[in-house]
């Protein structure tokens, strides 16, 4: 049995995403560049699954892509909870903008267009749940910015930390995006703050919580 079965299989006995997350996935691959940045039906219910575990009052998502898992991270605020989420592509506001209206989430999640950098610390206070997916090169810069915004007992998961598996390449790093993984899957390590998990899932994916 191959990988593709056991996804199939796992999608099966998953719980069901919803049309509009479907039409989504469906949009995203037929017109979007590197589609499969997208967080997809298991990923997409594992974030959703996690949200409504923790309840969180406020969500930090760095790359919105095509909105699909800011959708699902928003599914389980809680009642006067709010999620940012952050977009370096402007040509993709209009369409999130629009997305998020017929998903009822228009109020509650705040988007914003430009560099997350620069973006995040004019972002008002503190997160329960971060998710960040963003530029790979980046991801230590960010984990220094961001653990010190997470709450006590806050979760911040980092996407594609295994990058193809080429975390394991014993030869120098040859380009910027596995350097700065690789870099950020160390910090976490050596980070007394906090605890984590790399899940072995999709391209890897790492849990931190906030002591």
């Amino acid at each position: 049995m191959d990988n593709q079965e056991i996804t199939n299989y796992a999608e099966l006995h998953t719980s069901a995403e919803t049309d509009l997350l479907h039409r989504i996935h469906r949009e995203t691959y037929v017109k979007m560049p590197f589609p499969r940045m997208l967080s997809g039906h298991l990923q997409g219910r594992l974030l959703s699954f996690l949200s409504h575990s923790l309840k969180p009052l406020t969500i930090l998502e760095v790359g919105t892509f095509t909105g699909y898992s800011a959708i699902c991270l928003a599914e389980g605020l809680a009642e006067n909870g709010i999620l940012y989420t952050i977009e370096i592509n402007e040509e993709l506001e209009d369409q999130l903008r629009g997305l998020f209206q017929e998903a009822g989430l228009q109020e509650k999640i705040k988007l914003q267009i430009g560099n997350a950098l620069e973006l995040i610390p004019g972002i008002p206070g503190s997160f329960d749940l971060i998710f960040l997916d963003a530029d790979k090169e980046n991801y230590p810069e960010y984990y220094s910015l961001l653990v010190n915004r997470l709450n006590p007992g806050g979760i911040l998961l980092a996407d594609n930390v295994l990058w193809s598996g080429k975390v394991l390449a014993k030869a120098p790093d040859s380009d910027m995006e596995t350097r700065g993984i690789k870099e950020f899957n160390d910090m976490v390590m050596q980070d007394e703050r906090v605890e984590n998990l790399l899940l072995p899932f999709r391209d890897g994916l790492m849990m931190i919580r906030k002591r």
